[in-house]
């Protein structure tokens, strides 16, 4: 009676015959390549298998550096922005210092006839008294400031300096009403006599005849005359003449060449045959 069941290889023989096998394809492909093609087949047909699993890992990488750029990108405009602001500061201050110092080269070089001495000082008030025009600087007779002193600024005669304190001084600006200067036509030599009318803006030149030569937009400049103020720094420009003959002289009005209402720095003068001369502050080492 036969078995039912058939007894097959041993598991030994069948673990032989597999290394046998492998070993021969080894040695085959080895020799021959004769595996390529099917190494090809399975690279291509596990490569998007590859590249599906590593996907997500990409994914998350570029995203991980898209945030970091971004976080980046945001610091550094934060640190531009503020970088910006302080050099707009700086530049502000620049602007002013430019300013500043071209107005004082201006102040300094606005003589026409150079005493010689000469000081500058600052505005620090403007004097509020009623019908009077007045401006307070900082330098006194501590700086040989003295009482009737000739002030100028840039562009030329202000005033006089009329009360002196040991480190201020009140300078009576000549649109005040109590002011009074001898001027003298530029352009003719006419002598003239302007006195301030209150009007920060607006001289009125007094005693004119109407048979004057002289012509809107005529520089006055100073005289010399009353020994107050020097020879020849501009004062007003004539800006309009009215002839009525049933006044006794002509009405002739004036503007200041320096803006009065604006006055930031002004530059004192010294004679040489002045008794007060200028004291100057000595450096200090800090």
């Amino acid at each position: 009676m036969k078995t039912l069941f058939v007894r097959g290889p041993s598991l030994l023989s069948r673990l032989v015959l597999a290394l046998a096998c492998s070993f021969l394809l080894i040695f085959i492909d080895h020799r021959l390549q004769a595996m390529q093609p099917v190494r090809l087949f399975l690279n291509s047909l596990v490569t998007p298998v590859q590249y599906l699993a590593i996907l997500p890992e990409q994914i998350l990488d570029n995203f991980s550096e898209s945030v970091k750029s971004q976080e980046a990108l945001s610091e550094e405009n934060a640190q531009l922005k503020q970088q910006l602001l302080e050099l707009q500061g700086q530049l502000q201050q620049f602007q002013f210092i430019s300013n500043e110092n071209k107005r004082l080269r201006e102040l300094l070089g606005s003589e026409q006839r150079i005493p010689n001495r000469r000081m500058v000082a600052e505005v620090i008030a403007v004097a509020s008294e009623p019908f009077s025009q007045q401006l307070v600087i900082n330098k006194g007779t501590l700086n040989g400031v003295y009482e009737g002193q000739a002030v100028l600024d840039d562009r030329g005669i202000i005033g006089q300096v009329q009360d002196v304190g040991s480190n201020t001084a009140r300078v009576l600006l000549i649109s005040d009403q109590s002011h009074a200067i001898p001027l003298r036509s530029e352009r003719n030599d006419t002598r003239v006599l302007a006195q301030g009318t209150g009007d920060i803006g607006r001289l009125q030149l007094m005693f004119v005849p109407h048979s004057t030569t002289l012509k809107e937009g005529d520089l006055l400049v100073s005289s010399g005359l009353g020994g107050v103020y020097p020879e020849g720094y501009p004062v007003a420009t004539i800006s309009e003449i009215v002839r009525d003959e049933s006044l006794p002289f002509a009405q002739v009005q004036a503007d200041p060449i320096s803006p009065l209402d604006r006055v930031r720095n002004v530059l004192l003068l010294w004679r040489s045959n002045d008794q007060q001369q200028p004291i100057y502050e000595e450096p200090s080492d800090g």
